[in-house]
């Protein structure tokens, strides 16, 4: 925590491209020892959970979870049941908030502390199209706005590896804002069809109930970032008020590129194969749009 806490202090003062970001995955459990190689199911689950840590964040196993919450000053998010590579059964873990204060535990669904700036969790939209290859796109919208939002300072974003432990579920808002340590969500859905995007968006407040805003757009596909950015935009203006000065987030020239980054995205950890699939994608988004950021990473 102390390590994670002092990056984002280093990275706060330098700019982007010099930031550097690591994630945090911890365990308990077995550690077979041979000289200098270390490995065995508390090493092999450590390393799953620091892939599904966000950059700068930790993620850490019920296990830890049970031995550690009573004693440390900062809360545990649930992330639900994780099913990761070459490990049998799911995985229990949870987000390490760097930002709250612990809230006296009372089992799992314990409600959380509210941080002292709006917090929000950008639940996944659903996707409304006929084609079920379209949630692979979908989820990407999701994603972005999810980045988007935690761009804005005035605002306690929750990752995305907790909120889409809700995806395809039947969601009661009040409950899951309790769960995830928030006061406002967003929930959307998107369909996409003959070379237009349809986009729904709702803000929420759910400790009082309240629809604080809403918006349905109907555009072209080629028009879809300049809604991400009026979505972002309309939520930040609601719950912090205008920004001046936000730089405006590279977009993609390539709507083409975009998809392929998106799908690579679903690919990239689960395995070998996978990997390959993905870097196939990549390099493919990287010879339609070469200044694309993300098709390099």
């Amino acid at each position: 925590v102390t390590l994670q806490r002092g990056m984002a202090e280093r990275n706060a003062s330098v700019a982007e491209d010099q930031r550097f970001e690591v994630r945090i995955g911890i365990n308990l459990g077995e550690v077979i020892v041979e000289d200098d190689d270390r490995y065995g199911e508390g090493v092999n689950v450590a390393s799953r959970l620091q892939q599904l840590a966000e950059p700068g964040g930790i993620c850490v196993s019920e296990k830890v979870s049970k031995e550690v919450r009573q004693k440390l000053a900062f809360a545990f998010e649930p992330m639900g049941e994780q099913r990761v590579k070459n490990i049998a059964e799911p995985i229990y873990c949870y987000r390490v908030n760097l930002q709250l204060r612990r809230a006296a535990p009372v089992g799992r669904l314990a409600s959380l502390e509210l941080p002292d700036k709006p917090s929000i969790a950008v639940l996944p939209f659903t996707n409304m199209s006929n084609d079920p290859e379209q949630d692979t796109f979908v989820d990407g919208l999701t994603e972005d706005l999810i980045t988007d939002l935690s761009r804005s300072a005035g605002l306690f974003v929750i990752a995305r590896n907790s909120t889409f432990v809700y995806k395809g579920r039947p969601v009661d808002v009040r409950l899951t804002a309790r769960d995830l340590g928030v006061r406002y969500v967003v929930e959307g859905s998107a369909r996409r069809a003959a070379g237009r995007v349809r986009v729904n968006a709702q803000l929420i407040d759910a400790i009082g109930g309240d629809h604080i805003w809403a918006e349905r757009y109907d555009r072209s596909l080629e028009d879809i970032f300049a809604v991400q950015d009026e979505v972002t935009a309309k939520i930040v203006e609601a719950l912090v008020g205008r920004l001046a000065g936000q730089p405006a987030r590279k977009r993609p020239t390539s709507l083409e590129a975009y998809d392929l980054c998106v799908q690579a995205r679903g690919v990239s950890f689960q395995t070998g194969l996978g990997a390959r699939e993905a870097r196939i994608l990549l390099e493919k988004a990287i010879g339609l749009d070469p200044d694309y950021a993300e098709a390099h990473c």
